[in-house]
């Protein structure tokens, strides 16, 4: 996709709220109508503005959350001190405007042809383009063997844990736990080790691409962790938020 890379070469348009979902307590999948939106891939993100009544303006990157040929969505999480993401998962309304820049970047993205078997890692809000990855894979019919492992503070906390246990007829998809389990929980607890990842990650040897999404410190130790067993660092895709 030509461009879509750069941020300098991409221009603000008009996007307008065509739906809003509430996923947990702090997390809203916002669905946007792009008329001009020249597609997009799995895994890539895209740049929201906003412009207070005074003229202050705001900026925010955030993953797209669909697949390759959906409409549009974001998945926010409220951060209490935040700028935008207050704004947007508590009183954005359909029919409200933003603008927006992208789709932007070509690492961290899937697509059939780029084989597998896939490990998907996510922290917290990191498995939205994980999600979009999923998504992609069943409706282009891939037949890619999967395993999404998600390290979550709570079970409530699982974003798209509905759409994730759908998947799990065609997926390994398992959960981690850090902070809080349900009674008889018999899932993973605590945060992603190397022993965990003996129980879940493919061997180098069968070829696996990973796709790791979270926190900086998450992402970091999570990477580091498979390149000890020996995963090529091509292999092994980024994408992180927060500080360093």
């Amino acid at each position: 996709m030509a461009g879509t890379a750069v941020r300098g070469r991409l221009t603000w348009q008009v996007a307008t709220v065509a739906a809003v979902s509430d996923e947990t307590d702090s997390v809203r999948t916002i669905a946007l109508d792009l008329p001009d939106w020249p597609g997009h891939q799995a895994g890539q993100h895209l740049d929201v503005r906003l412009t207070a009544e005074d003229g202050y303006q705001a900026e925010r990157s955030y993953s797209i959350a669909s697949a390759n040929g959906e409409p549009v969505a974001i998945t926010v999480e409220r951060l209490d001190d935040g700028e935008v993401s207050p704004y947007l998962t508590k009183e954005l309304r359909p029919g409200d405007q933003m603008e927006i820049r992208g789709p932007i970047g070509n690492w961290f993205t899937w697509g059939p042809d780029d084989g597998g078997p896939l490990l998907l890692i996510a922290g917290g809000s990191g498995v939205v383009p994980l999600r979009a990855i999923l998504r992609y894979r069943q409706l282009s019919g891939s037949n890619v063997p999967v395993r999404l492992l998600y390290s979550s503070r709570s079970l409530e906390d699982v974003i798209y844990r509905e759409e994730l246990d759908m998947y799990r007829g065609t997926a390994d998809v398992r959960y981690t736990l850090t902070r809080r389990q349900p009674p008889g929980w018999g899932g993973f607890v605590g945060r992603v080790d190397d022993a965990m990842l003996g129980r879940v990650a493919w061997t180098a040897s069968q070829g696996p691409l990973a796709f790791i999404c979270g926190p900086t410190r998450f992402v970091e130790a999570v990477a580091e962790l498979l390149v000890a067993r020996h995963y090529p660092e091509s292999r092994v895709k980024t994408e992180r938020f927060g500080g360093a």
